[in-house]
């Protein structure tokens, strides 16, 4: 399986809700679409909040790994 290259990256961890979510919107608005961005966060609260920032604003949420109280998503941006 190929590996997926990650453009940039965002690290939330620490942060509480809404901050993650806040910070991958000003991020992704800063990066070229078909960037992928890495995003790790410690937040319970981002496994639901990432997916739906996703769905709503159209980007592809490639990857969501959940270990040790540390959560990653890779995300696509898809729209400008």
């Amino acid at each position: 399986m190929d590996e997926i290259k990650v453009n940039q990256e965002l690290d939330a961890r620490g942060l509480l809700c809404p901050e993650p979510v806040m910070m991958l919107h000003n991020k992704i608005r800063d990066i070229e679409v078909g960037d992928i961005l890495r995003i790790l966060a410690t937040d319970p609260s981002t496994q639901r909040d990432i997916p739906k920032f996703c769905h709503f604003l159209g980007h592809e949420l490639l990857e969501q790994l959940a270990s040790d109280n540390m959560y990653t998503y890779l995300v696509r941006k898809c729209k400008p």
